[in-house]
């Protein structure tokens, strides 16, 4: 099993990255390397927190081995020399190896690679890929140059921090600047930076995750909060819409402007092709593509304004096209929230559905979240409200070793005394997996305005998708650093004269700078108890809703006034709904009905036109005119209603005899037959 471990979680983590991106990025419609980019930024960062509970396990027994190795008696001779006496051997040591271990020298190489390539992603290759993406140029040449200046002012900003640590060292007098010293101011500036951002979307996750299962179990807390969602969307929903009909108006006037032989036309094809389809039809049907330009009669956009609409099209197209989806979702979640406060009431024991679910219901989570037994949520916020006490009480006395008072260090002290590897790697992975999805799922919530926002269901732009990516990249270093020290696995925060883990040892160490490493490292993390007393009252929402920016709060009349907003604009939706599929079955009745009459009257339609029988059709016409066809007059305007609304071709030399016809249709020359009436009954349906 010597490295199986390490082969198959490195597996594991590449599907789960590239689940995770599938469910929030296009792999149609966005550029291959925005995908390629942002999945390994997610992998390497989900690698690093799968791997790391192996190199803590791989860490302890090579303590052990050590330790076995150093208490070994050395080999003695006899008076003699002729031959060599060994001493009793001792006691057998109680370590063995792990099944998950990992053989010495791949996991130093192993961090090395991964740490140094997501550090290159987010500090380097994303940034630049990000502006890539949201210019509006249309060549590479000009995608790069705006790319490289938007840049200069963000690389610009972070070589000055790391100018100012590299003037800290060269002043000192007690250090001397040596490569190894150089690396490790780096890495010291680059976790400085996301161990700041981390405890703020740590404080906030440790008390949002456990309440937001809480409130789940509440009977219509949900519902009254997909209101409110309902509400704020319809208006995100009117301004995208308003703001797409703006751009496509510019858009318009210069596809109307610039000719078909003017120097900028390839720019507004590719200008037109990023636009909709029924604006594309609609602008080329308006086009004349035989005019010539006149460059002293009329005046052209520049290409500088071209590149400007360039960008504003795209932002706008996928800022609309966003929302149109979020609010189907949305319309499913709160219908099916409406059925869940309905069959609350039923007598029945059986969960009526207003509309059919487009998707299957997963039967597992049918059983454990089911409206009548809402228990499961409520044990699930109990037990992540208690990890959540645990975290927080660790990162406020992890830096006590004597006594020990992190929670995290007594459990792997204990199992490291009985060296029960299982147990140590099971207890690593829950505390660093609790704190990743504290963290991440704060990334994920949180929307800054609409430049950074992650939607799912494919409809997160290559700006959000890139940022993120950047962001686990600068968090998951700090966090598994912080995890290391909550569980006294770091020698600068136990102050054990031990093997560092492999992780430890490629950061360097951190005394290089004693005010980061004593001080800001130590004592920073006890914010984290503040930011999350915030959460708890939710001062932060209370501040955005004073700001004019509207939170969902139960006590204001805002949230009161949009949640009765969106239940209307959840009824009109429904009602809506309800007459389409009314239409629909009656239209399905129709067919299943009548089709096979229609089937029948097309047969011997075909039967008429066949030449070899003309004869008998003409001498059989007068009698089935007036009898069988009249008779059947009800019969065959219900056959029309399953119709498409357009012209029917008759034969003029076989039914102009037909009185009801001419009577109720309008005749034209050349044989041609306008029907009248199925057009207007299927209007009414």
């Amino acid at each position: 099993m010597s490295g199986a471990a390490l082969g198959l979680e490195i597996i594991f983590v590449f599907f789960l990255a590239l689940f995770l991106l599938h469910r929030y990025g296009d792999f149609k419609k966005q550029h291959r390397l925005v995908i390629v980019g942002t999945l390994l930024a997610w992998y390497l960062c989900f690698l690093i927190v799968f791997i790391l509970p192996l190199d803590v396990s791989t860490t302890i027994y090579n303590r052990c081995r050590n330790a076995a190795a150093n208490s070994s008696p050395p080999e003695s001779n006899n008076s003699t020399g002729s031959y060599a006496t060994i001493a009793p051997v001792p006691r057998q040591h109680p370590c063995f190896k792990p099944w998950s271990y990992i053989p010495d020298g791949i996991m130093p190489v192993f961090w090395r690679v991964v740490y140094w390539t997501s550090q290159f992603l987010t500090w380097i290759l994303l940034p630049f890929m990000q502006s890539y993406a949201r210019s509006g140029g249309f060549s590479i040449t000009g995608k790069i140059k705006t790319a490289l200046i938007e840049n200069a002012i963000y690389y610009g900003t972070y070589l000055l921090i790391f100018g100012a640590f590299l003037i800290y060292v060269a002043v000192n007098p007690r250090l001397h600047l040596e490569w190894n010293q150089l690396q490790t101011i780096g890495i010291a500036a680059a976790n400085t930076w996301g161990l700041f951002l981390l405890v703020l979307l740590l404080g906030y996750g440790l008390v949002e995750i456990p309440r937001s299962y809480w409130n789940g179990a509440k009977r219509g807390y949900l519902l009254m909060k997909t209101y409110f969602k309902a509400a704020k969307l319809m208006t995100e929903k009117a301004d995208a819409e308003e703001n797409l009909e703006d751009v496509m108006e510019e858009v318009r006037k210069v596809n109307e402007c610039i000719k078909y032989n003017h120097p900028l036309r390839k720019c507004v094809d590719t200008i037109l092709k990023k636009c909709p389809t029924e604006y594309q039809e609609k602008m080329g049907r308006n086009m004349d593509d035989y005019e010539d330009f006149d460059e002293k009669r009329n005046t052209y956009p520049s290409e500088k304004s071209l590149v400007k609409l360039h960008k504003q099209v795209i932002y706008s197209v996928q800022r609309h096209r966003r929302t149109q989806v979020q609010w189907q979702i949305l319309l499913e979640q709160a219908f099916y929230l409406e059925d869940v406060a309905k069959n609350e009431t039923s007598a029945t024991h059986q969960f009526v559905h207003t509309f059919q679910s487009p998707e299957p219901e997963n039967r597992f989570i049918q059983y454990f979240y089911n409206p009548t037994r809402p228990w499961f949520y409520r044990i699930l916020a109990v037990v992540l409200s208690i990890f959540s006490v645990i975290v927080v009480w660790s990162e406020c006395t992890f830096f006590s070793t004597t006594p020990v008072l992190s929670l995290f260090a007594v459990f792997i002290q204990l199992a490291e005394k009985t060296y029960n590897y299982i147990y140590i790697e099971i207890a690593c992975f829950l505390s660093i997996f609790f704190l990743s999805i504290c963290v991440y799922s704060t990334v994920f919530r949180i929307r800054v305005f609409n430049y950074y926002y992650l939607a799912s269901h494919h409809q997160t732009d290559a700006y959000s998708l890139l940022f993120s990516g950047m962001l686990f990249c600068r968090l998951t270093p700090p966090l598994c650093l912080n995890f290391l020290g909550l569980t006294h696995m770091d020698s600068s925060i136990s102050h054990r004269n031990t093997q560092p883990t492999a992780y430890t040892s490629i950061m360097g160490s951190m005394k290089v700078l004693s005010f980061i490493a004593d001080g800001f490292y130590i004592y920073y993390p006890m914010l984290v108890v503040i930011l999350c007393i915030a959460t708890y009252f939710s001062l932060g929402t209370r501040c955005l809703n004073l700001l004019g920016f509207q939170q969902f709060m139960g006590d204001n009349d805002m949230t009161s006034d949009l949640v009765d907003e969106g239940k209307e604009l959840i009824k009109r939706e429904k009602r809506k709904r309800q007459r389409q599929e009314e239409g629909e079955n009656r239209r399905r009745e129709w067919k299943e009905r009548y089709g096979h009459n229609r089937e029948d009257s097309t047969r011997n339609r075909n039967v008429h036109s066949d030449p070899k029988e003309s004869n008998f059709s003409d001498g059989n016409t007068n009698w089935s005119s007036k009898y069988t066809r009249a008779n059947n007059r009800t019969e065959r305007d219900r056959i029309e209603l399953l119709q498409d609304a357009e012209p029917l071709d008759f034969n003029a030399e076989t039914f102009n005899d037909d009185p009801l016809e001419s009577e109720s249709g309008r005749y034209q020359p050349g044989g041609r037959y306008l029907s009248m009436s199925s057009s207007i009954i299927f209007e009414d349906i």
